[in-house]
């Protein structure tokens, strides 16, 4: 029976990738073991557990970027993060790592090196994070979302994604939002989305704009995100949620889409065949623009930079878009080029590979 440990979390960006590739071997593999190491202050100390997971938590030891007090005391934190996962992989007796990035990566690639254990690695952005760089040091088993990622020894597997999302029956599923959200099924659907915190600059200019869109013959379905302070304007062909917990449907109906453009949306996006106007995450190492490049070279998305997006674009740029349904349609048959349904079982068979390269070392 083998013991699988899955390590790293923080976002949903990593957390979701996870779960989704650990949900695969479980159908796989029911007698395996699957165990997940993270962080007490991470998504996956509350996401993990609900999955049926059992969670091994290490302190959250983030690099330092800069010399001050906490840099100081950042090898002997290391140490201590490595020292403990070192007694988790040897107590739970584990036979491969799989690293996603975040904060338990780094200490379960270093540990798992340490103990001659097998490691794996995923990278959901275009652009690798440190922790994963560092994994990639240490493997030849490199799973990539995206073509042109530079990460040592990577290949692209695709992001792993929800059963509900792989196998999406998109008509059925259609006929189904329509009615659970009371859309017009004569009416296109413009999906809005910046993620489940939401996104101020998207929120706030769909909000403004709303009449312009609606007067294009579309209808809006606006998932605004738990911090958004936008409130409905009560128009007729506006949907406003909080939150979503049926994505696939929204998915499923979605003629375009106006979001943010982490792995997961431009993944998900991309498997359905829904275009989409990206407007990447203005802050961090911008990888929400790199994760978009695909799309737009292969003509299935618009770029524009969150300062941009205001109401003028909309006028602008949007608008006459929304009223090309050729240039959409377009738009669908660049985006669908893209997707990669099967993620989950291609990083199942990598970390299979992975197992199996170990086996035969062993016993030549």
């Amino acid at each position: 029976m083998t013991t699988y440990l899955f390590a790293g979390g923080g976002t949903a960006g990593h957390v979701n990738p996870l779960l989704a590739t650990a949900d695969r071997l479980r159908e796989l593999e029911p007698e395996a073991t699957i165990l997940v190491l993270g962080t007490a202050e991470g998504l996956e100390a509350r996401l993990v557990p609900e999955r049926g997971y059992e969670l091994l938590t290490i302190p959250r030891v983030p690099f330092p970027r800069r010399p001050n007090r906490a840099a100081l005391g950042f090898p002997a934190a290391l140490r201590a993060a490595l020292a403990r996962t070192e007694e988790l992989i040897r107590e739970h007796g584990v036979d491969v790592v799989i690293g996603v990035g975040g904060y338990a990566a780094a200490p379960a690639y270093l540990a798992a090196r340490r103990v001659g254990v097998p490691i794996v690695v995923h990278e959901a952005n275009a652009r690798p994070g440190m922790a994963n760089r560092l994994g990639a040091a240490f493997t030849r088993f490199v799973g990539v979302t995206f073509e042109g990622t530079r990460l040592r020894h990577g290949r692209v597997v695709g992001l792993p994604l929800r059963r509900e999302v792989e196998t999406l029956d998109r008509a059925a599923a259609r006929r189904e939002a329509l009615e659970l959200w009371g859309l017009d099924p004569a009416k296109p659907v413009l999906l809005v989305t910046g993620g489940s915190t939401g996104a101020r600059r998207i929120n706030e200019t769909v909000s403004v704009s709303a009449s312009e869109i609606l007067g294009c013959g579309w209808q809006i379905l606006h998932i605004t995100g738990s911090r958004s302070p936008v409130e409905d304007p009560h128009l007729d062909g506006y949907h406003l949620l909080e939150y979503c917990d049926r994505m696939e449907l929204a998915l499923a109906v979605a003629e375009l889409a106006v979001s943010r453009s982490g792995a997961a949306t431009v993944s998900e996006l991309a498997v359905v065949g829904v275009p989409a106007v990206f407007i990447p995450y203005p802050v961090g190492n911008g990888e929400q623009a790199w994760n978009a490049r695909e799309a737009v070279s292969a003509s299935g998305a618009i770029v524009t930079a969150d300062a941009n997006f205001t109401p003028a674009w909309v006028r602008r740029e949007l608008v006459p878009l929304l009223l090309d349904r050729a240039r959409v349609a377009r738009l669908a048959a660049g985006m669908a080029s893209t997707g990669v349904r099967d993620g989950a079982d291609r990083m199942v068979a990598l970390i299979r590979e992975a197992l199996s390269a170990a086996s035969t070392n062993v016993s030549s």
